[in-house]
């Protein structure tokens, strides 16, 4: 299956949650999340799934692959992002930010040896990342239901539309079908392994881990769209107040 086929599968089935959702009469308390049994469900197959493959083979990853290699992996994804960074910035009219991200992707690509190397933040070009979704959320597309993709995980449907974007921006989609896939699993492969101690952290602080994970992307996604920090800090990521139904009642002298 070609890149175009598999891109416009990912429309329709966009189309189709749209109007899924538009129709949903399953009850949710949570505004943003209308077919929340649904979602609830969808995450607990990408836990199953997560726990029968992914984190397996992430360890195995992280086993094998020496740390260096692991950076260097991990710069080569991020350097190939820098891409459709700098087209979303230009499409928010951020000619400065997209400047530096193309010089970052300059100076990485050729000194940093193909982005193995991540030269530009050392030469102190910062790393804005901007992808469609937020480009979308800068030209007013409001707040989209929120969804669990499988496999992929936490999204909403203004999300699920920007990664269709910036797929067909990024050069990781350029080349043979088998070259594609295998670089989109090494991708995911190498994500997976960084975040091994985050997701142990995670099952141990979470009363109820599909809610933690849900607020906490909702909440980011809005922080970044409106330019604020691209992430919480520990003491924020772990904040037990986002469980709370109602405020903690005052103590009364």
């Amino acid at each position: 299956m070609s890149l175009i086929a598999v891109v416009k599968r990912i429309a329709v089935t966009s189309l189709l949650l749209s109007l899924l959702l538009g129709c949903a009469s399953v009850e949710s308390r949570h505004p943003a999340d209308p077919l929340e049994a649904i979602n609830r469900s969808m995450d607990q197959f990408n836990q199953d799934f997560d726990q029968a493959v992914g984190k397996p083979v992430a360890k195995g990853y992280r086993f094998v692959t020496p740390s260096a290699v692991d950076l260097g992996v991990s710069n080569f994804f991020s350097n190939l992002a820098d891409i459709p960074s700098a087209a979303n910035n230009l499409l928010q009219l951020k000619p400065g930010r997209a400047l530096s991200d193309i010089g970052r992707v300059c100076i990485n690509s050729t000194i940093g040896l193909f982005g193995l190397f991540d030269v530009a933040s050392d030469m102190g070009l910062p790393n804005y990342k901007e992808d469609m979704g937020q480009t979308l959320g800068y030209w007013g597309m409001g707040d989209t239901p929120y969804f669990v993709i499988p496999f992929l995980g936490p999204a909403t449907l203004r999300d699920l539309l920007g990664r269709v974007g910036d797929t067909l921006i990024n050069p990781i989609s350029y080349p043979s079908q088998s070259i594609y896939l295998s670089l989109t699993a090494l991708q995911y492969i190498d994500i997976r392994a960084d975040l091994l101690e985050a997701g142990d952290v995670l099952d141990e602080a979470a009363v109820d881990r599909y809610s933690f994970v849900r607020e906490f992307y909702l909440q980011r996604r809005d922080s970044q769209i409106k330019n604020g920090p691209n992430h919480m800090e520990d003491d924020e990521l772990f904040d037990e107040s986002l469980f709370e139904d109602e405020p903690p009642m005052q103590e009364t002298e």
